[in-house]
């Protein structure tokens, strides 16, 4: 039986962390010696869902008619789609999407869940899949027994590869009923032209060590040198220095970023929640005692006043004789 796997749409364009869910599903795919289908939605571009082709797939369903992030519509697109296409594993990223709707569709096929997967399920001895538990402090290997399988990945947990090949795009309709929300208006809380957080490569986080908004040039130079998008500690936030959408920690938005620099920021459980998923954790404090320092792959003992413009100017040095 075919592999599911559920893409979702940002301004017409699937998500870095979709593509992710796609070649994650081509995996399991493969070891299954099946199909690896797609399902999308809305206004997806025609050339982005043939594309994903190259991380894949090998059809993509494309359902025109539902245009809203309306969650129990999706998931009865899901389950069409998983019946149209003979599915027995569906994967969804662990996104705000992917955490909305994957439930649903869990529930609504009586089928076991696995959310907060960082590994390919072991098909050796039936389906066990390694996930995150405790905030990220430990892993647990769940095996499902049940006919139908759902797996929910953490964005930038295993990546994706890039290859050859285009997908056939098929519209796909299905009966999705009433739908008992309505959805007015969706906005998206961006930082100008910075990759969303979620789905961010390169982060570049501050806390109150900066001592005030004002101060926040540094981290933004450096981010902007590296291309990377901006963060903060939950402090920062709530006292108004930045804005919500850049909180990351166990109470914000939980990322996994390649790399993961932290200025100014003490390193409170709380906060390590949410970002020890990162693949390398530099920190800049001027407290040698500072926790994160414990977590950190990399750590600058000193003031971020002077370690980040000499780090800017130095990358910037880099970039240009390159």
């Amino acid at each position: 039986m075919a592999v599911l796997v559920f893409a979702d749409v940002l301004d017409g364009k699937v998500t870095k962390s979709s593509l992710e869910a796609v070649h994650y599903g081509s995996k399991v795919a493969a070891e299954k010696g099946t199909d690896n289908v797609v399902v999308s939605y809305g206004n997806a571009d025609e050339q982005s869902l043939a594309n994903l082709g190259k991380y894949g797939a090998s059809k993509v369903l494309v359902n025109r008619t539902v245009s809203d992030m309306d969650p129990s519509k999706l998931a009865k697109l899901v389950v069409a789609a998983k019946e149209a296409a003979g599915a027995d594993v569906i994967v969804f990223s662990q996104d705000y999407t992917g955490k909305s709707v994957a439930p649903l569709v869990s529930a609504k096929l009586k089928a076991g869940l696995v959310a907060g997967a960082v590994d390919y399920p072991n098909l050796a001895d039936g389906f066990v899949v390694k996930k995150s538990v405790f905030s990220g402090k430990a892993f647990a290997e769940v095996k499902v027994n049940t006919d139908v399988k759902v797996v929910a990945i953490i964005p930038n947990a295993v990546g994706k590869e890039e290859g050859e090949g285009s997908a056939t795009v098929e519209e796909f309709s299905a009966d999705l009923g009433d739908s008992r929300i309505t959805v007015k208006e969706v906005k998206l809380e961006t930082s100008g032209d910075m990759v969303p957080l979620p789905e961010a490569e390169l982060v570049v986080s501050a806390g109150r060590g900066l001592k005030g908004p004002e101060n926040w040039g540094i981290v933004e130079d450096l981010a902007d040198v590296l291309g990377a998008t901006t963060a903060c500690s939950r402090p920062v936030a709530d006292i108004g220095w930045r804005p919500h959408h850049e909180h990351v920690g166990q109470t914000g938005i939980a990322i996994r970023p390649d790399l993961y620099i932290a200025a100014g920021i003490s390193g409170a459980i709380q906060h390590l929640a949410g970002v020890n998923g990162s693949k390398v954790i530099v920190v800049v404090n001027t407290d040698p005692e500072a926790p994160f320092f414990k977590a950190a792959d990399y750590g600058v003992v000193g003031d971020a006043f002077e370690v980040l413009p000499k780090l800017t100017e130095a990358l910037r040095k880099f970039k240009s004789a390159g």
